[in-house]
């Protein structure tokens, strides 16, 4: 244990204290065959010095997104950020405070967090939104968890459509509570929901845009719910709200998502945070905390943390949820990009992502007779699904040829959809220029062998 600097001595001394004769006996209870066999391979210990050394060298293998085009996207994108998001959220204050979790945490820190759920409900089209959740899938399953027990029904609809990673985290937190969880299926890349709701569903799910990029109809959604009592869920992308109505605005109940794309790196996929915005008749079922707005003993305004229905305030029987606390650092750096942003700038930034998403869907089926729209009567916004002629081969040698020019991009669908052989997903922000285009489009011009005029 060449990280944990203890005796033989003091091991021993360890076991004794807690009544066990060796490690082996420590460690009886996990099976033999997860257990590692004979010597880890370290190898020897190192020097500090020897280990920065390493750790820089492993570090050099890293290609940060801002070195190079990217036009990866699944749920993180790479979106750009003022300057002052890293400013303000890196000042002491923020920093080193500790993570809102009583009552009497500083004014500072409860002004900045109603500020955050003031524009979220505003992105979202509704009326209340909480502190910020872990991430968008926890988010999502907190929406489910909500409407069981607004409904008092245990049956949940998921749109296939929803990010695979959201689906997977609402099974495992259903997966105790006798909840049945019914899948509807893409057809046309868009969400089928067929006879799949019914007097027993609790919650409805779609992703807007969904996880291929189309452009789901919210409409359908509250039809679906409409009648039997069920809630709809809309797992959003909040940037695209910049050119797409607000859920919230066509009647979803619950509105939950990934805040990545404000102002959080991409970071290999976290940590992020996740929002969570509702009607206001639900806001005592509410997952989470809610900052309010009060008056202290004299009179002035003061914030304070007007619910807290986690069970480690009140009752476990009367908790609406155990989420601990909220991702507050990091949904500090959303707060500062949508205050930065503001309505127009939000908007700048959806329809500059949307146009080069088109302009790259010019180029690619331009380049070669090979890549074409997956499917071209789905209406998309700035992630697109492609089809390419040679399936699944044909995808990663294209993923291969763009990862050797230095370009990030390429997700292959068929990791998720047994069905979707050869298609594949690329993602446009507005940092993506004309010139990353054109990069792209000579490799696939390349890869495919056609030739093209750039």
């Amino acid at each position: 244990m060449p990280y944990i600097q203890n005796s033989d001595a003091d091991r021993a001394a360890m076991l004794q204290t807690i009544g066990v004769d060796s490690i082996d006996a420590l460690f009886e209870a996990i099976p033999d065959d997860l257990k590692v066999k004979g010597n880890l391979g370290l190898g020897e210990g190192l020097t500090e010095t020897e280990l920065r050394a390493h750790m820089t060298e492993l570090g050099s293998w890293n290609r940060p997104a801002s070195e190079r085009p990217c036009f990866l996207g699944g749920g993180t994108y790479n979106h750009d950020w003022p300057a002052l998001v890293d400013s303000l959220s890196g000042r002491s204050e923020f920093m080193t405070a500790y993570t809102p979790y009583q009552p009497e945490c500083s004014q500072g820190t409860l002004q900045w967090i109603y500020e955050f759920q003031s524009m979220i409900a505003e992105v979202c089209g509704c009326e209340v939104a909480n502190a910020s959740m872990y991430d968008g899938a926890t988010a999502a399953a907190e929406a489910a968890l909500m409407a069981m027990g607004v409904t008092r029904k245990k049956r949940v609809v998921v749109s296939a459509g929803l990010h695979p990673h959201t689906r997977e985290t609402l099974v495992t937190y259903l997966r105790h509570l006798d909840a049945e969880v019914i899948e509807a299926p893409l057809v046309g890349g868009l969400t089928d929901w067929g006879n799949s709701v019914n007097d027993d569903t609790a919650a409805v799910f779609v992703q807007q845009p969904n996880f291929l990029g189309h452009i789901e109809d919210l409409d359908a959604l509250t039809a679906q719910c409409e009648g039997r009592k069920a809630m709809s869920v809309c797992s959003l992308y909040p940037i695209a709200t910049g050119l797409l109505r607000s859920p919230g605005s066509a009647g979803v109940d619950i509105v939950v998502g990934d805040g990545q794309s404000f102002g959080v790196p991409m970071s290999f996929g976290g940590p992020h945070f996740g929002f969570f915005a509702t009607r206001q008749k639900q806001v005592r079922k509410l997952p989470g905390r809610l900052v309010g707005i009060s008056k202290d003993g004299q009179g002035r305004r003061a914030f304070t943390l007007t619910f807290q229905t986690r069970e480690q305030h009140i009752r476990r029987e009367k908790a609406t949820s155990n989420i601990c606390t909220n991702n507050a650092l990091i949904a500090l750096r959303g707060c500062i990009h949508m205050a930065a942003l503001g309505p127009k700038g939000l908007e700048e930034v959806a329809c500059l992502s949307r146009q080069r998403a088109v302009e790259m869907v010019e180029a690619l089926t331009a380049a070669t007779g090979s890549i074409t729209l997956a499917y071209p009567d789905a209406a998309f916004f700035s992630e697109v699904a492609f089809r390419v002629t040679g399936g699944d081969e044909a995808v990663m040698r294209f993923r291969s040829m763009l990862s050797a020019e230095g370009i990030a991009g390429v997700l292959p669908m068929s990791e998720w959809y047994a069905d979707l052989d050869g298609v594949f997903t690329l993602a446009c922000t507005e940092k993506t220029t004309p010139d990353d285009i054109r990069r792209l489009a000579a490799v696939a011009g390349r890869t495919f062998k056609k030739e093209m005029a750039l």
